[in-house]
């Protein structure tokens, strides 16, 4: 592995477990430990552990914590109204181009945001360009592991017995200085723990003692697309918005009082329609989608933004950026051939098994 690249607390675990390195985002991360796609089965059919310590976590504190998350956010910090609740949203800027997508959690003394590793830097620039005085914000240097499946929670509990089989989606408890929430990107059940690095290695070797699979990159991402969950920096951008990322559910316009950065272009977007936004596709034949892939349907053409085999499935999927009146069947162009597609509206997959639904 060429240097420069940071090493999370894990990476010697890792190592030990058989994991294939590879870089991203600056860090050195598992890509697998033997075979992606025994990994993304152990997923779905019973759990498997990530280590997703290169997310970027900034605690946000301060009398004018609420007042900043309110005007950076598209959703509304204001509906955190306990400890532990958490949303899915999008930090915009002022033409509504996403900065980054990220979770939001209310805690103790203030908020948490978990932010994606490639990120790190414009978020941070971000929050701390437009706090005032009364805030602080401080990144967080915390080990993050990711357990998922349908087994998770009840491995956790053999482990642990903390109580998260009780805790509900997107809410989150704490275990001494640990943090546990009931998020994830791979479309199942599980947890997401936050825990200081000293800490990181004693949990993965519990967490594997008790039946979960160690697994790498290359799962998270075919799992992700399968449940239909975006990538930033692939599936959308600071050039597109939530509406053209078919991301609308992200955006919270009530109260209408409320001002968040992004809010006027957006607003004038939804008014006159956004011109393109994000298919499902789903391959008829054989071959496998790739980014960057041309695709032709009614009304218009474009590009793929995310592609995969699914080994849930058993053929191609992806995302597709094409104008929002695209209606199908669709082409494909591979290695200069058109294979038949259709356009589904995602998720793909749900519990094992499809989940999509046709646009004809």
């Amino acid at each position: 592995m060429p240097d420069g690249y940071r090493k999370t607390a894990l990476h010697d675990a890792c190592i030990a477990a058989g994991a294939k390195m590879a870089p991203f985002a600056g860090w050195t991360l598992p890509l697998h430990f033997g075979s992606q796609i025994a990994e993304h089965r152990a997923v779905r059919a019973a759990a498997g552990l990530f280590d997703v310590s290169h997310m970027a976590i900034f605690d946000i504190s301060g009398t004018g914590a609420l007042t900043l998350l309110r005007d950076v956010l598209a959703g509304d910090a204001a509906r955190l109204t306990s400890e532990g609740q958490a949303f899915y949203t999008v930090m915009l800027d002022e033409s509504a181009g996403i900065i980054d997508d990220l979770l939001a959690y209310r805690q103790r003394g203030g908020y948490r945001l978990v932010a994606n590793a490639a990120n790190r830097q414009a978020v941070g620039a971000w929050l701390r360009g437009r706090a005032g005085p009364d805030v602080t914000v401080t990144e967080r240097n915390l080990a993050m592991l990711a357990l998922q499946g349908p087994q998770a929670l009840a491995l956790f509990e053999t482990a642990y017995s903390a109580g998260v089989d009780r805790l509900g989606s997107f809410h989150a408890m704490t275990l001494g200085d640990w943090t546990l929430a009931r998020t994830g990107y791979t479309g199942e059940a599980g947890l997401e723990i936050m825990l200081p690095n000293a800490d990181a290695p004693g949990l993965w070797a519990r967490l594997i003692a008790v039946g979960a699979a160690p697994a790498g990159l290359g799962a998270r991402d075919t799992l992700r697309l399968e449940a239909g969950l975006k990538l930033h920096g692939q599936d959308m951008d600071n050039g597109t918005t939530p509406l053209e990322a078919s991301l609308a559910q992200t955006v919270h316009w009530q109260p209408p009082e409320r001002h968040f950065i992004g809010r006027e272009a957006l607003a004038k977007q939804a008014a006159e329609g956004a011109r393109t936004r994000l298919f499902g596709l789903v391959l008829e034949g054989r071959g496998v989608l790739r980014s960057g892939q041309r695709v032709l349907a009614g009304q218009g053409e474009g590009l793929v933004t995310s592609g995969i085999f699914s080994p849930s499935l058993g053929y191609s999927i992806a995302f597709v950026r094409l104008p929002s009146d695209a209606t199908g069947p669709a082409e494909v162009l591979i290695r200069g051939k058109r294979q038949r597609a259709s356009l589904v509206r995602p998720p793909f997959v749900r519990r094992g098994r499809p989940a999509f639904q046709k646009i004809d």
